[in-house]
């Protein structure tokens, strides 16, 4: 057996000799998978995967995502595949390696879709198996401390994302421990120069302060002595980025941050927890509002201790926090103490209870949102980690993010407490739905049958939940509506052009639902109720499609245009048409009717398509100012820019752009955008440019500057 294998072997001492010979096959694989691969700072790859099951055996993890752990980028780096990895260590191996495995082989539209598409596969993964996100969050914490290779710009990035997810889910899952050290490196990348700054501080305040701390230590065991209670007391330092997000948060100077050090104190049971508090208050006074009892009130992911802020020695703050043996464990581990510690099962049970609720909220926002973007939009929030308790009118408590409203307190009672919620009686007082929820609130949402969501709740609601199932309720009523809007448009756009056509069969409107790339009718009803296609054009090709299959010639009237349309009539930017210039629209699926001169070079390719196009004509007034593009040749002068935007303002037209061509000659080439009404405005302006006598040429410029065709824009 390979000495890197051999570093791992003393974590191993708590699995079965058969699961080390398991673990042994596996690192055997995929050193061999990994063979001649290195990272970027030089080492063989299969280190990587070994410092990863190195981490997860220190949570003592079992030999399944042990294994899980040693494969983890096999299936995604190597030509290995998953069958081969079911067959030789089981499909439970097989599930973990596929759900930390990322999606770098599909394209996506952005970065920010890649990351949302990967993170939602490995939620729906850990939410099978919490192991999938245990492996995942050891995987990050040895790439974040090996990240020094990387170029700063993917540094950056990765750091951002561990900061804003890893780190967080981290913390809801319990491991304290994982999640400091995550921030900490997190902002170590981010912010380089400002993490530099602070931890030098920090190292300056700790020799300093050495001698304060000692000494508030001495005193705290002391204290706890006479009153009879066996305690042990160890001194706890801010981590940095903690330091950093205070002073940030409060605008704070680090020297105004004087709870940099705190006192973890562990008692043998529960009731000693509140003797413990009592004697500490008896020794130095407790600041008004800064205790919280996480025992008798436990975080959302289980962590329980008591939290009390003291006026130490010459009125420096110091924070104690006091709890039992598991307690700590649990503060530690988290989730992972499922397999560290078989003590405690009741609590252990718990937080496997509240972990599962958690992920199966987050499950419930993945079925109503598909975007992947905004996916993640909603777990970003839902991961924020300070958090408010609260009571139901039946004495539950319900942990909110901190700033949670009435509504969002509805949405987590149930999805459709909150689509009809009306009112809100928050300690027995009626107050308005924005009301933000405070600790030890009481909570009763008051309901009518015929209530909907407001769109101005989004302005107020925080929880991804409540944002999520508002945002859904508020599209489908939106397209609902424009579907009926829509459809009685093309109905008064074909009574218009032809108030004899019969209805359109299916078969008609099959075609032309899928001309325009749709699955249903009502889809193509929404698309003209929003204003995405113009129903004169809709109502042509169904008439045309009509007539084809009656044999009856299509209707021969053109359609009439402003401009102004919005997006259901876009006018085209290699051509730039203006009212005067005779012009076709040529039909996009996607982006309605685009309109283009007759004469545009870039369309050429695409005529021979009579069914893309339409006989469009302007409206006799469109009233309305047009984009097009000039191009004029001067003699190199002084003033001679100053004198063509003059006579362009002259004669009534804006200029939108201007750029400026020189090429050593005597000669300078001027390129305005300039808006116009029409192509008789447009005639008076270059007839006034025309007439200056420093210019030699001007002419319209259709297609591109270099006069190549584009594609039909």
């Amino acid at each position: 057996m390979t000495h890197e294998f051999e570093s791992l072997r003393p974590d191993l001492a708590y699995l079965s000799p058969d699961e080390i010979s398991q673990l042994e096959q596996a690192y055997e694989f995929s050193r061999s998978a990994h063979e001649g691969q290195f990272r970027k700072s030089g080492e063989p790859y299969i280190s990587h995967p070994l410092a990863v099951a190195g981490i997860l055996a220190g949570w003592h993890l079992d030999a399944q995502t042990l294994c899980a752990a040693l494969l983890h980028d096999v299936v995604e780096d190597t030509p290995a595949t998953a069958c081969e990895i079911e067959a030789r260590f089981g499909k439970a191996v097989a599930l973990l390696v596929e759900g930390v495995s990322k999606l770098d082989k599909l394209a996506f539209a952005s970065e920010q879709h890649a990351q949302a598409e990967n993170f939602r596969k490995m939620l729906l993964a850990m939410a099978q198996d919490v192991r999938v996100i245990l492996v995942k969050l050891a995987d990050r914490l040895h790439n974040m401390h090996t990240m020094g290779a990387m170029p700063a710009e993917k540094r950056k990035r990765i750091a951002k994302e561990t900061l804003e997810i890893y780190a967080p889910i981290a913390n809801r899952l319990g491991l304290h421990l994982v999640y400091q050290e995550l921030e900490d490196l997190g902002f170590r990348y981010s912010h380089p120069n400002r993490y530099q700054v602070l931890a030098k501080a920090v190292k300056a305040a700790r020799g300093n302060r050495r001698e304060l701390v000692d000494k508030i230590k001495i005193a705290l065991q002391e204290k706890l002595e006479q009153a009879g209670i066996e305690a042990t007391i160890s001194g706890r330092e801010k981590h940095l980025h903690s330091i950093y997000r205070k002073m940030q948060e409060k605008n704070l100077a680090f020297s105004e941050v004087f709870d940099i050090y705190g006192f973890r104190v562990v008692v043998r049971d529960q009731p000693t927890c509140y003797l413990a508090l009592g004697a500490l208050h008896a020794l130095y006074k407790p600041i008004p509002g800064k205790f919280k009892d996480y025992i008798a009130i436990p975080k959302a992911n289980g962590y329980q201790s008591l939290h009390s802020i003291l006026f130490g020695p010459n009125g420096t703050p110091i924070e104690v926090q006091i709890r039992t043996p598991d307690m700590n464990r649990l503060a530690e581990s988290g989730v992972a103490s499922h397999w560290m510690y078989k003590s405690a099962e009741t609590a252990l049970n718990d937080v496997q209870t509240r972990t599962h609720r958690w992920l199966q909220s987050l499950l419930d926002i993945h079925a109503d949102h598909g975007d992947s973007p905004e996916f993640l939009e909603h777990i970003k929030i839902d991961l924020f980690p300070d958090e408010v308790y609260v009571f139901t009118p039946k004495g539950k408590i319900m942990a909110l993010p901190r700033g949670a409203t009435a509504v969002d307190f509805a949405f987590a009672v149930h999805t459709d407490v909150g689509r009809h919620c009306i009112a809100v009686k928050i300690n027995y007082e009626l107050m308005p739905l924005r009301t933000q929820l405070r600790n030890g609130d009481h909570v009763e949402i008051l309901t009518a049958a015929n209530a909907s969501p407001n769109a101005a709740w989004l302005n107020f609601v925080v929880t991804g939940k409540a944002r999520s199932h508002i945002r859904n309720y508020l599209r489908n009523t939106r397209v609902e509506e424009a579907a009926a809007l829509g459809e009685r448009l093309l109905n008064n756009a074909i009574a218009a052009l032809h108030p004899e056509a019969i209805e359109p069969d299916q078969a008609v409107w099959d075609r032309v639902v899928k001309d325009y790339g749709l699955q249903t009718r009502e889809e193509l009803f929404a698309g003209i109720g929003l204003g995405r296609k113009l129903p004169l054009v809709v109502a042509h090709q169904l008439l045309h499609v009509q007539g084809e299959k009656t044999g009856e010639p299509a209707h021969p009237h053109a359609i009439s245009i402003r401009g102004t349309e919005g997006v259901a009539v876009e006018l085209a930017q290699c051509c730039h048409p203006i009212p005067g210039d005779p012009i076709l629209g040529f039909i996009h699926k996607d982006r309605g009717l685009i309109i283009h001169t007759h004469d545009c070079t870039s369309i050429r390719a695409y005529r021979t398509d009579p069914d893309k196009w339409l006989d469009v004509e302007w409206e006799a007034e469109p009233g309305h100012m047009f984009d097009v593009s000039i191009k004029v040749v001067v003699g190199n002068q002084r003033g001679v820019l100053a004198k063509v935007a003059a006579a362009i303002a002259e004669h009534g037209s804006n200029i939108g752009n201007i750029a400026m061509e020189e090429d050593g000659s005597p000669y300078t080439v001027l390129f305005f955008t300039v808006q116009v009404e029409n192509r008789m405005h447009l005639a008076r302006v270059m007839r006034g440019l025309r007439a200056l006598p420093d210019v030699v040429r001007i002419f319209r410029i259709k297609g591109r500057k270099d006069g190549r065709a584009a594609p039909p824009q």
